[in-house]
């Protein structure tokens, strides 16, 4: 199972061609970086994030999953048929999305990376355990909208992708102060 472990501490840079750091509004004279730690909180309570594939004849795949952040590490799953799967098969690069519609507030995140299967039973608990803390009753649930997801994962009926970052962007809005930061792991 791909790690980076949440200790490794990525290279973080501010690009100020896309922060207010190049256009300064009020309050933004001092813009950062976004602290990884607070990225890493992200990733972990998103519930939907948007995967993007690349198909055999080089034209993109998007379409929405759940994910776990569990050690350093996103993971998705998809049936063994659909496309998303077909496309890592072929070509293991991918970005996951995730963040908010508003213009002014927020914090959007893009995680690129190589999607790897996980077959490795004990890596698959943990991964079905990270679900079920993240997703409670819409995993756990008889109810729920993805009950059964984790003997799913058991089965082999759903594949799970593990992405461990190799970089990772966040652009943030805070009442009109941008910032565009960069992560490269």
């Amino acid at each position: 199972m791909p790690t980076h472990g949440s200790a490794q501490q990525p290279t973080t840079e501010l690009d100020a061609r896309y922060s207010s750091a190049l256009n300064p509004r009020p309050g933004a004279e001092d813009v950062t970086p976004t602290d990884w730690a607070d990225a890493q909180r992200h990733l972990a309570t998103a519930e939907i994030f948007w995967v993007s594939t690349v198909r055999p004849d080089g034209r993109l795949h998007v379409t929405p999953v759940i994910t776990a952040w569990h050690d350093g590490v996103l993971y998705f799953s998809t049936g063994p048929g659909e496309q998303k799967a077909k496309n890592l098969a072929h070509d293991t690069h991918c970005a996951l999305t995730t963040g908010g519609n508003s213009l002014t507030e927020g914090l959007d995140l893009v995680v690129e990376g190589r999607a790897h299967p996980i077959a490795d039973p004990a890596a698959l608990e943990k991964v079905i355990a990270a679900y079920e803390a993240k997703y409670g009753a819409h995993i756990t649930s008889p109810e729920g909208t993805f009950h059964g997801i984790g003997d799913a994962f058991r089965q082999g009926k759903a594949v799970v992708f593990a992405v461990a970052p190799t970089t990772a962007y966040g652009f943030g809005r805070d009442s009109g102060v941008y910032t565009h930061t960069r992560w490269t792991f």
